[in-house]
């Protein structure tokens, strides 16, 4: 089972061992860029299948970033899949992929039975030849070439150096010359990168970055900093004042000359929505723009806008009454029959609450409006008699079935005929592949009721035995 584990900024340098010969494409594992983002993506990481798993919250939402393996193993990222819908089944979170690479896409479309995808323009990366950058060659880049040219000419003292520790106050100030160009934006994300770059500067050395300085008449004028991933150099931060022309390109291609000479691609990450910067990036002809998709995988229930009602021999299984509130408070509230169940109510409430028997099935239905199970009363005639569920929907077409009955209506085998038709009913019209129940080592008539259902017994543990029936059985 994936044990997440929460992570400070200061020590995302744990992840080197992923990001450092990661051949996605994507500036997202980089060490620059988590730590950058930790704010907004409050993560937490799990290792499975020596794939790094990271998981993130935001918009309200938790996403798990596509596994990175170590190695490059996609047969190692696949299985981490298969760990992460085991955890989001067992701790009842909804499942959001994010940061998933091109070539991931086709298989987990085809591994849901319905999924979303989406791609935002946006935070689409900007993927660059090294040796364009490194040149400037042929009359696409003309442009550039001219900008450096002009920058050398005005600027005949003009020299490029790598960064030393030693020269971080006079790295910092720099910033805060730049910062007010900055700041005139009136962006909220432009703001906070630039809160961002102060923090990163001590971590350069730390994290293995690479950084450059130009200067002019001795002044640093420009500054970049990159991070090798694989086979490309991201870059994270680039600056330039206002007022010396052919800056930025200059900047630009020494960077590439001193650092990019064992990368084969520039990544010049996103352009988070502005169109100036957008317009820039595309100047300098990216050779690709890298998609990060988003996959999320629609389970049965989620496509299940309203309880269903059906019918067996002797028994109808339909939403409990509001009419029967009393007598569904009286099954749901049974201490010891809860005991049996695998949960209490009383988990979910604050000490001293005292529920009312409407309290129960307000409950009860709030769970299926979330999409975390599908209650249906057992009613004999007109009469409510107990309960049958579906949960713990997976995303591979499972779901776990459980029953309950009034204590009086036990031992005339109205628990197995309600399991029965429900997984019948799960079959033909959630069109699940397999159901799966369970119940604790002393409790043999729940096990001669699931087997009457034709549910097959497929192992045990300290506390429970477990059964499955699939659609074909």
């Amino acid at each position: 089972m994936l044990n997440f584990e929460h992570i400070k900024k200061e020590e995302i340098g744990r992840f080197a061992p992923f990001f450092s010969e990661q051949r996605t494409h994507l500036s997202d594992y980089s060490l620059g860029y988590q730590f950058m983002w930790h704010k907004h993506l409050a993560p937490a990481f799990a290792v499975a299948e020596d794939c790094l798993i990271l998981q993130e919250h935001y918009a309200g939402k938790v996403w798990f970033r596509y596994p990175l393996s170590r190695t490059g193993d996609i047969g190692a990222e696949r299985r981490a899949v298969a760990e992460i819908e085991r955890y989001c089944r067992d701790n009842e979170v909804r499942l959001h992929f994010t940061n998933v690479r091109a070539d991931a896409v086709p298989w987990l479309t085809l591994r849901y039975a319905d999924v979303a995808v989406t791609n935002i323009r946006r935070w689409r990366d900007y993927l660059y030849e090294a040796e364009s950058f490194r040149a400037f060659a042929g009359g696409r880049y003309a442009g550039q070439r001219n900008h450096v040219n002009k920058f050398k000419k005005m600027y005949p003292d003009w020299a490029f150096e790598a960064y030393t520790p030693a020269q971080e106050a006079e790295l910092v100030a720099f910033l805060g010359e730049y910062e007010a160009s900055q700041r005139a934006k009136g962006s909220r994300i432009a703001d906070e990168e630039m809160n961002e770059v102060y923090e990163l500067v001590p971590m350069i050395a730390s994290f293995g970055l690479r950084c450059g300085l130009l200067r002019a008449g001795g002044k640093i004028v420009a500054c970049a900093v990159g991070e090798r991933c694989g086979d490309m150099l991201v870059v994270h931060v680039e600056k330039a004042l206002r007022g010396y022309d052919g800056a930025y390109p200059m900047i630009a291609q020494q960077f590439a000359l001193a650092f990019a000479g064992d990368v084969a691609y520039l990544n010049r990450m996103d352009d988070a929505g502005d169109m100036g910067l957008r317009k820039s990036k595309l100047q300098y002809l990216p050779c690709d723009v890298v998609g990060k998709h988003n996959v999320t995988p629609r389970r049965s229930i989620d496509l299940v806008s309203a309880l269903p009602e059906f019918g067996t021999e002797r028994l109808t299984l339909r939403p409990v009454r509001d009419e029967d509130a009393a007598v569904y408070a009286r099954l749901a509230g049974d201490a010891a029959r809860n005991s049996r169940w695998g949960y209490d109510w009383r988990t979910d409430v604050p000490e001293g609450f005292v529920p009312t028997d409407e309290w129960f099935l307000s409950f009860a239905r709030d769970l299926f409006r979330k999409k975390m199970e599908m209650p249906l009363g057992i009613y004999r005639g007109d009469i409510l008699i107990g309960e049958t569920v579906l949960h713990r929907f997976g995303y591979t077409a499972e779901a776990e079935i459980g029953v309950r009955l009034l204590p009086e209506y036990e031992g005339s085998g109205y628990a197995a005929e309600a399991l029965a038709a429900y997984m019948e009913y799960a079959f033909c019209k959630l069109e699940l592949e397999r159901v799966e129940a369970k119940h604790y080592l002393d409790n043999v008539r729940s096990g001669r009721s699931l087997q009457l259902a034709g549910m097959k017994k497929t192992g045990e543990d300290a506390t429970f035995v477990y059964y499955e029936k699939t659609a074909k059985m």
